[in-house]
């Protein structure tokens, strides 16, 4: 057990999010696979409320660039406050998104606020966000294994995920995720490889 453990370990301490995409393609049944495989995840009540798009190449990607390109400008210019930008300086990001054309895949992941029963009658979700947040983590070490690169985007608001996917407004956007494989020349900021030590985040009782 602690061999795999150890094993586990090794292989997520090389996960890291990359910005630079090839275009290299990648099929969309691995994708498909770490999907089911994020759809195994616990949920409040086994409700599971998450819903998956999986976005491949076409006119698409450029509409969802340009829309989380506006927002992003929005947010850089002034609406994240300064503190948050501090946070953000060592990462080194920056309003111009070209990942979400480039990469082979985007994957908007939703979480339902609500579903219905066989009858057609409104079914209140519990701990959703929790439950999708849970399912995401699941996905990212999926497609860690599967041996593709990712990166969590979440452009603040979000809200322009449901129009341009005929998502229903019960379905609050949680992030996209950018899915293939890093460019030859892609790097991962210093700072993003620095992780809290296991003495900084566990204790015991």
């Amino acid at each position: 057990m602690l061999a795999a453990a150890d094993t586990a370990l090794a292989r997520m301490k090389r996960r890291h999010s990359v910005r630079e995409f090839s275009p290299r393609l990648v099929p969309r049944a691995v994708v498909e696979r770490c999907i089911a495989a994020a759809a195994t995840a616990p949920s409040g009540a086994n409700q599971q409320p998450w819903r998956f798009v999986l976005i491949g190449p076409g006119p698409l990607r450029r509409e969802l660039r340009d829309a989380a390109e506006a927002e992003e400008r929005a947010f850089y210019a002034g609406r994240a406050g300064t503190e948050w930008l501090e946070a953000l300086g060592p990462i080194g990001t920056d309003p111009n998104k070209p990942f979400l054309e480039t990469a082979p895949w985007l994957i908007a992941v939703f979480a339902q606020r609500h579903g219905e029963d066989a009858a057609g009658r409104r079914i209140k979700h519990y701990y959703a966000t929790e439950s999708v947040g849970i399912a995401t983590g699941m996905l990212i070490a999926a497609l860690h294994e599967a041996g593709l690169a990712t990166l969590t985007h979440t452009p603040n608001p979000m809200g322009f995920l449901n129009e341009a996917l005929g998502r229903p407004d019960h379905e609050k956007p949680y992030l996209l995720l950018v899915v293939g494989h890093p460019t030859d020349e892609a790097t991962v900021p210093a700072h993003a490889k620095q992780k809290l030590p296991l003495s900084s985040i566990l204790s015991e009782r």
